[in-house]
């Protein structure tokens, strides 16, 4: 066959009857799987390696086909999506590199497709493609960590109100609750880390369904792809995407977490919170109202964990009741994991920046964190540590708490006499232990908000950090 007589479809030597039109537009792939090139191009290099040990390739002709083959990724590497306008006949991904090689190589090209099938193919380009989206979100991760750390240990002592049903609780230190979302990024990574680990086998060799007809040594492509070892099972490997939804999974979860710091900010950000000033940089104004500054990036990021939140149920519904082995419906599940890999990278390409940026006004929260009876609860420890029944103490400091309400007063204003009348074992004592301080302290276990374990923490976290960088 020469090059002007290839055929227009990878599969037409069966059929006579032309595509519908419609239909043959419809079905193809390459207008969003083009991106995937350049894992095609790596899986078919380690393809035609496997086949020149199988003695399908000499050296010569797998030295000419890897030139080609990158010749091919360097074209998509300068024309990006130009590619599919510029190759309308091309029916996937697939198809367009066979396509183009054997426009760099003549027929030769042909031998590649010897002992694989699209099924393996297409499993393999996107777990490349998943791997590397990972690798790309946990260096992102990593950023956005160093940026919360480093804005924990510039807070020093700096106090807050934390909230429980969005009603103030207790004062905690600023870095406890940046904290608070280093270890849920922690998590986020560790999932993250642990899917490559699993994902991380090569479907190549597996063939349509049932494994390669040719006698092919699969741990060759293996290594040359960097994965651990090949797939045990061609069924499976053809038609899973466990990986995939991992990977969405995942993401979906990190997007919650970003979604609920965004939140917060926006709250805290607000006149009623005053808690901190949004940077100039990351906000936009109103076309109507001159005074105003909004929040653009967290309301972004609170839309899009959406979209994360979406790809991933997309794909879990399109995977959930498919049979053995590969079905169509799984090019469906492409455009999710595009969106979500998009969706992440952008993210965390500025939430870093935003995060270091973070200016707190810790005047107003410290205020915040010395007002609404922040303290009760070190006020009821104190009576417990009198030795009263910690329910008893409880329905103590409550009636202190409905004094000082009606007479518009904190705690520590009420007077020693008023608090006997509640309680005897209120002493001269109990004033020093309801102190901003104090109240912070008393919470002095592992995981606690007071100072020392605070600092301890902060410094745990660093490690982390480095650890992992």
């Amino acid at each position: 066959m020469s090059n002007n007589e290839q055929p227009t479809k990878m599969w037409s030597g069966r059929f006579r009857e032309p595509l519908d039109p419609t239909f043959e537009s419809w079905q193809r792939s390459f207008p969003f799987d083009w991106r995937l090139v350049p894992y095609e191009v790596e899986a078919s290099i380690a393809h035609a390696r496997a086949i020149q040990a199988a003695g399908i390739l000499t050296s010569e002709e797998l030295l000419q086909m890897e030139e080609g083959l990158r010749a091919i990724a360097q074209q998509h590497s300068e024309q990006g999506e130009a590619i599919v306008t510029a190759t309308p006949q091309a029916e996937d991904v697939h198809h367009y590199v066979e396509l183009e090689l054997t426009k760099q190589i003549g027929d030769l090209a042909l031998k590649l497709h010897t002992g694989r099938s699209r099924n393996e193919q297409i499993a393999t380009d996107m777990r490349l493609f998943v791997r590397e989206a990972i690798d790309n979100t946990l260096a992102g991760l990593t950023a956005w960590r160093k940026a919360l750390v480093e804005l924990a240990e510039q807070a020093g002592e700096a106090t807050m109100p934390s909230y429980t049903h969005l009603q103030r609780a207790e004062p905690v230190l600023v870095a406890h609750w940046l904290l608070a979302y280093v270890s849920m990024i922690e998590r986020d990574a560790s999932r993250l880390t642990d899917a490559r680990k699993r994902m991380n086998l090569c479907p190549l060799g597996s063939g349509a369904v049932a494994g390669a007809t040719l006698a092919l040594d699969r741990t060759i492509a293996a290594r040359a792809l960097a994965f651990d070892a090949p797939t045990p099972n061609s069924m499976d490997a053809t038609s899973d995407r466990d990986f995939a939804l991992e990977f969405t999974q995942a993401i979906a979860t990190l997007g919650i977490h970003i979604s609920r710091f965004a939140e917060e900010l926006t709250l805290y950000s607000t006149a009623e919170f005053g808690f901190l000033d949004l940077p100039e940089r990351f906000s936009t104004g109103s076309s109507a109202m001159p005074q105003k500054k909004n929040p653009d990036l967290t309301e972004l990021i609170r839309g899009k964990s959406g979209r994360l939140l979406g790809a991933a149920t997309t794909l879990a519904t399109l995977i959930k009741g498919l049979p053995l082995a590969y079905n169509k419906d799984l090019q469906e599940g492409q455009e999710p994991v595009f969106d979500a890999a998009d969706t992440i990278a952008g993210i965390l390409s500025v939430l870093p920046a935003f995060t270091a940026s973070l200016k707190f006004r810790y005047d107003a929260m410290k205020i915040a964190a010395h007002s609404g009876y922040l303290n009760a609860m070190a006020a009821a420890t104190y009576l417990t540590d009198k030795g009263i029944p910690f329910r008893k103490a409880h329905e103590h400091i409550g009636n202190a708490v409905r004094l000082g309400l009606e007479t518009q007063r904190e705690l520590q204003q009420l007077t020693l006499d008023e608090l006997r009348t509640i309680c005897p074992q209120f002493g001269d004592d109990f004033f020093q232990a309801i102190t901003l301080e104090a109240t912070l302290d008393c919470h002095d276990v592992i995981g606690g908000t007071a100072r020392p374990r605070v600092k301890t923490a902060l410094t745990e976290a660093k490690a982390r950090l480095t650890e992992h960088a």
